[in-house]
């Protein structure tokens, strides 16, 4: 069978994400470069399309503020790696001075970044995100074309969560390069954190729940559809189980407020009601209170959504005890320190390193709050440049699909009390999701 033009493109896009989802979300140096890479071969192909290449022309006219303003944050991120003299460094980030000024030896020249070998790679992640907003402009823009991304993801999302299952059931070994003895008794699949697992599941359950959605339209209701309605729920089985098991406070509570805006969409809001959505939900629901409920206990089914005791669950070492709270606060505490011109991407953990050295790495990866690590990454400077980026993309838009008054609810609520938005496959399905469903589709 040979594939037409769109197909090709849109799974080698497909492609990129299960690189992505299989290694760990693209969390790593290793994985930044490989998906960069990836990446830039697919935009590359894509130009030699004509048609593609009025898609991007047309986005660019569009978007050109945006763009640009994103452009300079990029340059802005460059400037934080590049080596000052000590002078001028003492300048733009007197608190990196002085701890460059403590060290034995002659110093010349230091860069404004903590840690400027991973803030070169974050640069490529962010560079990355332009190009594969690019790219979802091109090769995304018919429904069909988004249904299809929807279906992929579902299936993805299923498979993602057998594995998940599987190892979780057999306590979580370690198998090849999937490290999941990180957490022996919850389900984080191809992914070490948990709540970036679950989170991972909700996008995934958004696709599902979407497929159904689009299955009753007239359209669909053409085709013998019958076989595909019954694939999708038992993908939304698994992935509900998956979501469940996580025992992510923060991913199940995002859980809970999907299932509760779809209900409350279908009920209030749409004119053309779905009975498939509702039947869906109410199994979904049961699916969860007899998983949690009996196999679980009963009080698992509210202490699961309890997100904020996370905040202060103590973090042990032998010479000195901090818990998630504590951490944000430091965090907090640094941004007044490198307010301006801030401390550099991917530089938290040197930035916990620097000042409790006792600790080692394994407490100092992440400010469990991405407002308060990127504001301290970026600086007051650099956070304004990005902020105005996305909000100039935003203004005079088509009115907010019910997908993206969910999605926005799940970044305020991460922004506040978790990591995940740091996660590249996080941010990666976040753009693709706020692109196809925020531009028109024909």
């Amino acid at each position: 069978m040979q594939l037409s033009k769109n197909k090709k493109f849109q799974y080698l896009f497909f492609f990129i994400l299960i690189i992505y989802t299989i290694f760990n979300g693209g969390n790593s140096n290793i994985s930044i470069q490989i998906n960069f890479i990836l990446v830039i071969f697919l935009f590359l192909f894509c130009l030699k399309d004509k048609n593609y290449n009025l898609h991007l022309i047309n986005f660019y006219n569009n978007n050109q503020k945006s763009i640009l303003i994103y452009s300079i944050f990029i340059f802005y991120l460059l400037f934080q790696i590049v080596p000052l003299p000590m002078e001028i460094l003492k300048v733009f980030s007197p608190e990196k001075f002085k701890i460059i000024d403590k060290l034995d030896g002659e110093i010349l020249n230091s860069s404004i970044s903590l840690a400027p070998s991973n803030s070169f790679f974050q640069i490529l992640n962010y560079i990355t995100l332009l190009i594969l907003v690019f790219i979802i402009n091109m090769i995304f823009y018919t429904d069909r074309h988004k249904n299809r991304f929807n279906l992929f993801l579902s299936f993805l999302g299923f498979l993602t969560s057998i594995i998940a299952i599987t190892f979780y059931l057999n306590g979580n070994p370690d198998f090849l390069i999937f490290k999941n003895s990180f957490y022996k008794n919850a389900s984080t699949g191809f992914l070490i954190n948990r709540t970036v697992f679950a989170v991972f599941l909700l996008f995934s359950l958004i696709s599902s729940l979407e497929v159904l959605r689009n299955l009753n339209t007239k359209i669909s209701k053409k085709k013998d559809n019958f076989f595909l309605k019954i694939y999708v729920r038992l993908f939304i089985i698994f992935i509900t189980i998956g979501i469940i098991t996580s025992f992510s406070r923060i991913g199940n509570f995002l859980f809970l407020i999907t299932i509760i805006s779809y209900l409350f969409n279908e009920y209030y809001f749409t004119k053309n009601k779905n009975d498939s959505i509702r039947y869906i939900i109410i199994l979904i629901l049961l699916v969860d209170i007899l998983i949690v409920g009996f196999y679980f206990g009963g009080a698992k089914i509210i202490d699961r959504f309890y997100f904020l005791s996370n905040e202060f669950e103590q973090i042990y070492s032998d010479e000195i005890d901090l818990n998630r709270f504590e951490i944000v606060k430091f965090g907090f505490i640094q941004i007044k320190k490198y307010l301006i011109f801030g401390y550099g991407s991917g530089s938290f953990e040197t930035l916990f390193q620097t000042n409790f050295f006792e600790l080692g790495s394994k407490y100092a990866n992440h400010a469990h709050s991405d407002l308060v690590e990127l504001i301290g990454e970026f600086g007051l400077i650099g956070t304004i440049i990005v902020f105005i980026s996305i909000l100039s993309f935003f203004i005079n838009r088509n009115a907010y699909s019910l997908i993206n008054i969910i999605l926005m609810c799940y970044m305020i609520i991460i922004l506040f009390f978790d990591f995940s938005l740091h996660i590249p496959l996080i941010q990666v399905l976040l753009i693709t999701f706020f692109i196809i469903n925020k531009k028109k589709v024909n």
